[in-house]
């Protein structure tokens, strides 16, 4: 079996390539280093760039994300737009993984 080692910015541009995909180059470079921490130099990761794209999904907020899964926004008065960014993130925290970047999120789709 012939295995390739994927540089973070190799994996990171062919995330980005994917015709099907809109990941920006920050989202596709957070959810490389993601899995990254999660595998170990002794055990190969099959990179799957469609099975990414079905598994994760990039947003420019948090609370855009949480609202496409369901999430009902507070409309108190006194609740402004950073509380309300970091109560949509703590709930989808609860749902799922979140991976949060300069820019936006990346949820694992639940």
């Amino acid at each position: 079996m012939l295995i390739h080692r994927l540089t973070t910015a190799e994996a990171a541009y062919e995330l980005r390539h994917d015709d099907y995909a809109n990941w920006s180059r920050a989202g596709a470079e957070a959810l490389v280093l993601y899995l990254e921490s999660l595998v170990d130099d002794e055990t190969p990761f099959e990179f799957d760039p469609v099975a990414l794209r079905c598994d994760w999904a990039e947003y420019k907020s948090a609370l855009e994300a949480a609202t496409e899964y369901g999430y009902v926004q507070n409309t108190d008065d006194d609740v402004n737009d950073e509380i309300q960014e970091q109560m949509a993130l703590e709930w989808l925290e609860e749902q799922t993984t979140v991976l949060t970047f300069t820019g936006g999120v990346i949820v694992e789709t639940f």
